[in-house]
């Protein structure tokens, strides 16, 4: 294999692809990017056998052939080179990278022993605006679990029903669900597809108002944008049912504004960031929220006023997850609505009800 190309081109592309290069693995290969050299393109592929990412850019093809090269040293390698132009060739058992006066040598592995990915992935499909897409990820997938002990809540659950889409996510402790609508779709369907992928999903998609289309087959779902190619599995399981958990009814209804709201528990949380669960405690009255954290650096005490409608109500909560719910809200009044001070609570956009997180309170020496 022998290709010339540009370095900032290189750069791109091998710092999309190296995303999908294997951390933790006994099989040396999944820590690879395999490069081919084809025609007039170089395809520079990476995966960790969940998933795998191909991008193809163009290049001066002097000698077609594959190599395999490790994938964080070249990434880290490349990405100083993004001013030149590079020679890519195969010398035995390494590859020559040739720019300006130098050269350096780098080691090759076998290409016949990285693995094959599909790409023949079409049996169906639904397609959605661009922009949707990427707010459904960005809404849900921080409250996927994290635990392998669990491996379908690392996942978010897409339900295509007609041309409507609802994706939700939970961790234990919380639960975060979205409804939307799409362009089109080839028939109802239910997947579970890991956080993971869907935050490279997010990252390789441009903020246009093109539409995206997301084809699944075989357990497995493709998506493409600008020469960029992003295969997974899929996981396969029972998934929660968010019915059987999100409160039908509430005796407590908070309607507040949102940035004030932020703010204050934003100022409490500074003071308990290193306790186990951050936690802030909500004191509900007829006309206001007080808002409160206590540690051994010091203690917070806020007002905030709000529309309280139902019981007064004290309850305890970790500080991250709430704040994680606020900023997922898009408006200037959100909605919180509450029960007692140990069932899960409801966080809303007081108007656009598009969107939903329930949280679990912590318990604490006065509510256990």
């Amino acid at each position: 294999m022998k290709a010339v190309c540009e370095g900032i081109e290189l750069s791109e592309a091998v710092l999309k692809v190296v995303k999908a290069c294997s951390t933790k693995t006994i099989t040396p290969i999944l820590e690879c990017i395999k490069i081919s050299a084809k025609n007039d393109s170089l395809i520079l592929s990476a995966t960790d056998g969940e998933i795998s990412i191909r991008k193809t850019i163009k290049a001066e093809i002097m000698e077609e052939g594959d190599v395999c090269v490790p994938g964080r040293y070249f990434s880290d390698f490349i990405k100083k080179l993004e001013g030149e132009q590079i020679v890519l060739a195969a010398n035995g058992k390494k590859m020559d990278i040739i720019y300006a006066d130098s050269q350096t040598e780098m080691q090759m592995l076998p290409a016949d022993d990285f693995p094959r990915i599909d790409t023949e992935i079409n049996e169906s499909s639904f397609k959605l605006k661009t922009k949707d897409l990427k707010k459904f990820i960005s809404s849900t997938s921080f409250c996927c679990s994290t635990d392998d002990s669990r491996p379908i809540l690392k996942g978010c659950q897409f339900v295509i029903d007609g041309d409507d889409i609802c994706v939700t996510s939970l961790d234990g402790f919380r639960l975060a669900t979205v409804n939307g609508n799409l362009v089109s779709a080839t028939g109802n369907m239910e997947i579970v597809c890991p956080a993971r992928t869907l935050n490279e999903i997010e990252k390789m998609l441009p903020d246009t108002e093109e539409e995206t289309e997301i084809f699944v087959q075989r357990g497995m779902i493709l998506v493409s944008s600008d020469n960029t190619v992003l295969t997974s599995r899929l996981y396969n399981g029972d998934f929660i049912k968010k019915e059987n958990i999100i409160p039908r009814d509430f005796t407590t209804i908070v309607t507040v504004d949102r940035a004030l709201l932020k703010a204050s528990i934003e100022r409490a949380a500074i003071l308990v960031r290193n306790d186990k669960n951050s936690l802030v405690i909500f004191d509900i009255g007829s006309d206001r929220i007080e808002i409160s954290s206590n540690s051994e650096i010091g203690n917070v005490q806020e007002p905030v006023k709000a529309d309280v409608v139902g019981k007064d109500i004290k309850i305890a909560m970790n500080s991250k997850f709430i704040i994680d719910a606020v900023n997922a809200l898009g408006e200037e009044r959100i909605q919180l609505s509450f029960n007692s001070q140990i069932q899960p609570f409801v966080c809303e956009n007081a108007e656009n009800k598009d969107r939903l997180y329930l949280i679990l309170p912590v318990r604490t020496a006065n509510n256990a």
